[in-house]
């Protein structure tokens, strides 16, 4: 049987003014190829914050962290390293957990939003009883047609009403 190699995900992205993480599954291959989260143009991620924030939506990295920094949005996600098929959360196998004290013990996050049922399932085995407040949201993938945006910005609301 030949294993699959592991492939490595992105750092966290925050700074000590990050208020919000918004923890995902793993990098998609579009987000990959671009070295930065969320880079699948189909995703509904990057249109969901423009429209709460009443901004522009950022087109390339460099925006968007500029857009993450300035709205204290920390990213990471629950699996740093993995064997994945595609894009596919649920063939995410052999996986590595993010150590999210990195995050929380260097910026002032209140608040956690967990995008998806995948992330969440694994944020819940290893950090369900963190102190620090989390949510779960449905999946802003292309894969997931029964998303309501009006969860996430219920969900932004109250986050943000936090910090």
């Amino acid at each position: 049987m030949v294993m699959a190699d592991k492939i490595t995900g992105f750092p966290p992205f925050f700074d000590g003014e990050s208020k919000v993480l918004i923890l995902g599954s793993f990098p998609s291959v579009k987000s990959r190829a671009q070295s930065f989260y969320y880079g699948n143009p189909q995703n509904a991620f990057w249109r969901i914050l423009s429209i709460f924030f009443k901004e522009d939506k950022p087109l390339t990295s460099e925006e968007k962290k500029a857009f993450l920094k300035k709205h204290g949005i920390a990213l990471w996600d629950i699996v740093t390293e993995c064997e994945i098929v595609g894009s596919r959360d649920e063939t995410i196998k052999n996986f590595k957990v993010a150590n999210l004290q990195e995050v929380l013990q260097n910026s002032s996050v209140s608040c956690i939003l967990v995008n998806g049922g995948r992330a969440y399932s694994i944020f819940c085995k290893h950090y369900g009883g963190i102190d620090t407040p989390y949510f779960k949201l449905p999946s802003t993938s292309p894969a997931n047609a029964r998303r309501n945006d009006d969860e996430w910005y219920a969900a932004l609301r109250r986050a943000f009403d936090r910090t």
